[in-house]
């Protein structure tokens, strides 16, 4: 299959490498310098340093030469560079069905992704999103990874599965794109939350309290915007969220551990060097659940706590100091 990735950071880049075994990829990159590096030394050194992109990857920097002749194309941008990039592909007609690997709530409009790609491209567009417990290292690096590929079209999501699936990359197929979704946004915010109560020394039967309560605010938002519970308990739920929240690659993490130090949120992100989804996604998944009415209250401390509205050891005063309630409830 000829498969376009559109966005050379980590995740674009891993991607082609993890596919280029059975399939002609094509990467492309905004970023003309990012693009000659990689034809030159055939490694992404900006973005992706240490993993060599095969010599069967095509790079380009031309959109539309990139798209034109794509059966497949895999969006791996960050959630903000969704929408231009589909704008782009509407303004070339580019009709090839899409998924994309970012993961959040568009800033501003708390819009999923899919949302965004209907609106631009229609809702009868062919789409999805391939999400689950997955980092980008791991998968360049051919270590076993399993992820969901949930679309809006169950023939589709099926049958890509297949086509994707490989003995490295185990791809399978989900019609809920919206439980998909909300799994993959909302447990960056959990991550954070996470990191700092690792940063604080809170102990691990804390971290792992944290984690259980944050995957049943998931399933709460995820229910309330029409995804279905037992997703929470696959890939994309419970499987990523365990990941980001004790992976010492996840980039949320350490957000919430450099918080944890005391750090502000400036000085983090600028010491990070790359985008933490969950920094954005923590405002826009706290102002989603208000306005569903939906209690989510370790996701509205993590956005107090970036907000600079209290410390990280006040988040934590706060979320213990709450009334005992049902498990289940």
């Amino acid at each position: 299959m000829k498969l376009t990735l559109l966005g050379a950071g980590a995740w674009g880049t891993a991607l082609s490498i993890a596919f280029a075994g059975n399939h002609e990829v094509t990467l492309w990159s905004r970023e003309t310098d990012v693009a000659v590096d990689l034809k030159n030394t055939r490694e992404n050194r900006r973005f992706f340093p240490g993993y060599r992109l095969p010599d069967n990857v095509a790079v380009e920097t031309d959109f539309a030469a990139a798209v034109s002749a794509a059966e497949l194309l895999i969006i791996a941008t960050p959630i903000a560079g969704l929408r231009p990039t589909v704008e782009q592909l509407r303004a070339l007609d580019c009709q090839a069905p899409l998924l994309w690997v970012c993961k959040g709530f568009e800033a501003g409009t708390g819009k999923l992704a899919h949302q965004v790609v209907g609106e631009v491209l229609g809702r009868e567009r062919i789409c999805g999103a391939l999400s689950g417990p997955s980092f980008a290292e791991e998968v360049a690096a051919a270590q076993p990874t399993a992820v969901a590929l949930a679309a809006n079209d169950p023939a589709f999501a099926r049958a890509t599965a297949r086509q994707l699936h490989s003995t490295r990359l185990r791809i399978y197929a989900n019609d809920d794109l919206v439980g998909v979704e909300v799994g993959g946004a909302v447990k960056n915010v959990l991550a954070i939350a996470t990191g700092v109560c690792d940063g604080l020394g809170l102990g691990l039967n804390s971290r792992a309290a944290l984690i259980t309560r944050g995957l049943a605010e998931i399933a709460r938002l995820g229910v309330a915007l029409g995804g279905q519970r037992e997703t929470f308990m696959g890939l994309a739920g419970m499987g990523d969220l365990i990941l980001t929240c004790t992976g010492d690659l996840s980039r949320n993490r350490r957000v919430g551990l450099a918080l944890a130090e005391g750090k502000s949120l400036e000085q983090v992100l600028a010491e990070l060097g790359h985008v933490a989804e969950g920094v954005y996604t923590a405002r826009e998944t706290d102002r989603l659940a208000r306005s569903l009415a939906v209690d989510m209250p370790i996701s509205s401390a993590v956005a107090a706590v970036l907000d600079g509205r209290i410390s990280a050891a006040q988040a934590v005063e706060q979320l213990m100091a709450r009334d005992p309630r049902e498990e289940l409830a």
